[in-house]
């Protein structure tokens, strides 16, 4: 049994990576700096410059913006200077109005704002940003994090300053995980003290129903939904999960004003983590016990293997969110630890390399790409069958495995990183 001293962690530490977010975060990571650097200011900004990590910048470029009906960085700085409020943290755009876009734009058209890329950054997550009027001046540094702020100054007045304190050193006491230890904590946990987690489906689903109503990104959610879809796929449980997942992708990466529950600092890893998983319990009329106690499994799957991962890496996070769901639906299918395990094993050999080339509407195909294996990989595992040892990446034993996978997307990839970003940012387009 989990000790109550642990379990209490456990659950803080669900808490802190589950968390509401408007659009996707590393916009709003952006527009959180500079809201914090226009307070601190005090005046409206006349000159703002924005320094990112190649990371941040990759993640940054092709995504809508809530309420704007804009693509890109410019408008969120500008928004975050006139109309962020930083107190509400990656919802820091809840109360823009279409008077701020306009004076928004407006300042996206002055030619005010600089965006760069920051050289040598302390971190893959990394926001900087100088908010300027007449003599005054006000900086704030983002890192590790969407909203750990580690720098904040006024002029020449330093109001905080922890760049030499690690991520890691401020969550040094946080509960060392493993896939049993995950899954111990979800299966033994008392139900009091989870239930908060059905905030997630609550949230993610009604994003995904107000997508079905509208035409946002590819549509692909609603396209699932269609005539001709359901010929092929059919009405059943595998379909209703691909488009639930996917509408509720497409809406946040057009930049749809509709909250997400985000995981780990994404909004689409939130999204993967929760509606596979509810859409399943539902539609097999499972019990809100089984639900609570699946979808804490998946999501605190996707955050002890963001642990070794990182934030942001060249490995798509939906590998590393829909790994999660596979573990919450083999649960409702009464599978024990030894076939999570198996569900697990099976994801990493299918999915291990799919790239991330930035938030962007194209996103929702890859989401859908990584539950439609989330669904296969926990069927196999319900029939004993999984990946053995012998086979590419997959070790024995299934932490070892996850390491793999980890080692590969922070380690491994890193030239396609970079050679992602080129390629992103020397298109004719």
């Amino acid at each position: 049994m989990i000790a109550a001293s642990e379990r209490s962690a456990i659950i803080e530490l669900i808490q802190r990576e589950v968390v509401p977010a408007i659009g996707c975060t590393e916009p709003a990571a952006v527009a959180l700096a500079v809201a914090k650097a226009a307070e601190t200011l005090g005046k409206t900004p006349t000159e703002i410059s924005v320094f990112l990590s190649a990371n941040m910048l990759k993640n940054a470029m092709g995504v809508g913006i809530p309420g704007t009906g804009m693509t890109g960085l410019p408008i969120a700085v500008a928004l975050g200077a006139l109309a962020g409020r930083a107190e509400y943290g990656l919802e820091v755009l809840r109360d823009i109005t279409p008077q701020a876009v306009e004076r928004a734009r407006d300042m996206v058209g002055s030619g005010c704002i600089r965006i760069e890329l920051k050289e040598e950054p302390v971190d893959k997550l990394y926001v900087e940003t100088v908010c300027k009027n007449g003599n005054d001046s006000a900086r704030a540094v983002i890192a590790g994090t969407h909203t750990r702020f580690v720098y904040l100054s006024r002029n020449e007045q330093v109001l905080f300053d922890k760049r030499t304190q690690t991520t890691e050193e401020e969550t040094s006491g946080a509960p060392a995980l493993s896939l049993h230890r995950v899954y111990e904590f979800a299966t033994t946990a008392p139900l009091e003290e989870i239930r908060f987690i059905l905030e997630t489906s609550r949230i993610n689903k009604a994003a995904a129903e107000r997508s079905f109503e509208g035409h946002y990104g590819h549509e692909l959610g609603r396209t699932l939904r269609s005539r001709l879809e359901n010929d092929i796929l059919g009405d059943n449980i595998f379909a209703r999960i691909l488009s639930y997942t996917s509408a509720a992708c497409d809406a946040r990466m057009a930049g749809a004003l509709i909250p997400v529950m985000s995981n780990s600092g994404s909004g689409n890893q939130g999204i993967a983590a929760t509606l596979p998983v509810t859409i399943y319990a539902e539609e097999c009329q499972k019990t809100e016990e089984e639900l609570i106690r699946a979808l804490t499994m998946s999501h605190l799957t996707v955050i002890y293997i963001k642990q070794s991962l990182g934030r942001l890496s060249a490995l798509c996070g939906c590998v590393v969110a829909a790994t999660g769901s596979s573990c919450g639906i083999t649960y409702l299918m009464r599978g024990g630890y030894r076939e999570i395990s198996f569900a697990v094993k099976n994801m990493i050999a299918n999915l291990t390399g799919m790239i991330c080339d930035g938030a962007k509407p194209s996103c929702a195909l890859k989401l859908a790409s990584g539950v439609s294996t989330a669904v296969l990989s926990a069927m196999l595992a319900m029939e004993q069958k999984c990946v053995s040892s012998v086979e590419g990446i997959i070790d024995e034993d299934v932490d070892r495995c996850i390491r793999n996978l980890t080692r590969i997307g922070s380690q491994g990839m890193q030239e396609t990183d970079r050679l992602v970003l080129d390629i992103m940012t020397h298109k004719n387009s």
